[in-house]
């Protein structure tokens, strides 16, 4: 068994892959949010984007209202992955909601980019596993 087969196994030593994996979840919040601040530019500035009708959505609402949602959601996504480089346990804890949430979120805006949802889903689900699975293993590199 080779040292990294043994750190990835052993909850007692250091978990450069396991905070690898925060620093993925991490960066994936970024993304994320970057990305979902876009779309809500760009439902609050040109409605003809969005290839569905005004009743398309799975949550009834007109696209100023959603891009309003979109922009704000997209910061928050953005704080809790730079919080998530701090390494603090309240960080990792935001992170886990917003992403739950977030993960709930896209079946709503399914019908408007089913690609784009299935993507960022199968990317929640990742980062649910980096923020669940050996937490404890990977603070110790944070420190």
């Amino acid at each position: 068994m080779t040292t990294a087969d043994r750190s990835m196994n052993d909850p007692d030593e250091g978990g450069g892959a396991w905070a690898g994996w925060v620093m993925f979840a991490a960066l994936m919040l970024v993304a994320a949010g970057a990305i979902s601040a876009i779309q809500g530019l760009a439902a609050l500035f040109k409605d003809e984007v969005y290839v569905v009708t005004d009743t398309g959505l799975l949550v009834s609402t007109d696209w100023t209202t959603w891009g309003w949602w979109l922009l704000v959601w997209g910061a928050l996504l953005i704080l809790a992955g730079l919080g998530l480089f701090s390494g603090h346990g309240w960080a990792r804890w935001t992170a886990i909601v917003i992403v739950f949430v977030n993960l709930i979120g896209q079946f709503a805006f399914f019908p408007a980019y089913p690609l784009w949802s299935m993507v960022t889903i199968a990317l929640n689900v990742f980062v649910l596993f980096a923020l669940t699975v050996r937490w404890s293993v990977a603070r110790l590199d944070f420190r």
